[in-house]
């Protein structure tokens, strides 16, 4: 797993352009940024829809204000899933980053195996801060359906 004083590893996302799904890599969203990296098991799930993503919603100004240049949010969903989340969401000015294939999920250590519940390879409930790739701070969910360590009010007694 991926640990406090790594970098992080190279991957790719999809995100939605204006002409449809681009390719962004770990360069493209972190290399000279400070960012908040939120990772959770799927969009629109109970615990992420209603627990965790609203806190960064919130206080996303209160985030950015600590020197944050982006908050984002990666999931094992496909792209236009991520799309019609954010704008379910009402989350505005954050950056959706689809990991389809879990293939980031995989590369950092943070995958969880949701096959028993039918749900397929997910990733872990996190929140992480990385400075040009760099992770600066990492809080990992114990319990998957919980969104207390990863949360935003927990993350901002940190930063």
């Amino acid at each position: 797993m991926i640990q406090v004083g790594d970098h992080l590893p190279q991957a790719t996302f999809r995100v939605i352009g204006s002409e449809g799904p681009i390719a962004r890599t770990t360069d493209d969203v972190f290399k000279g940024r400070r960012v908040v990296l939120i990772g959770v098991p799927g969009a629109f799930t109970p615990s992420c829809h209603r627990n965790h993503l609203p806190g960064f919603v919130t206080h996303k100004d209160e985030i950015l204000g600590r020197g944050v240049d982006a908050i984002a949010v990666t999931s094992v969903n496909d792209v236009f899933v991520l799309d019609a989340w954010s704008k379910a969401s009402g989350a505005e000015g954050l950056e959706f980053l689809a990991d389809g294939n879990a293939d980031f999920a995989k590369a950092i250590g943070l995958e969880m195996d949701g096959t028993g519940f039918g749900l397929g390879m997910r990733s872990k409930r996190y929140s992480m801060l990385v400075e040009d790739g760099v992770v600066r701070i990492l809080n990992v969910e114990e319990t998957p359906s919980k969104a207390e360590a990863s949360g935003a009010e927990a993350l901002l007694k940190v930063l």
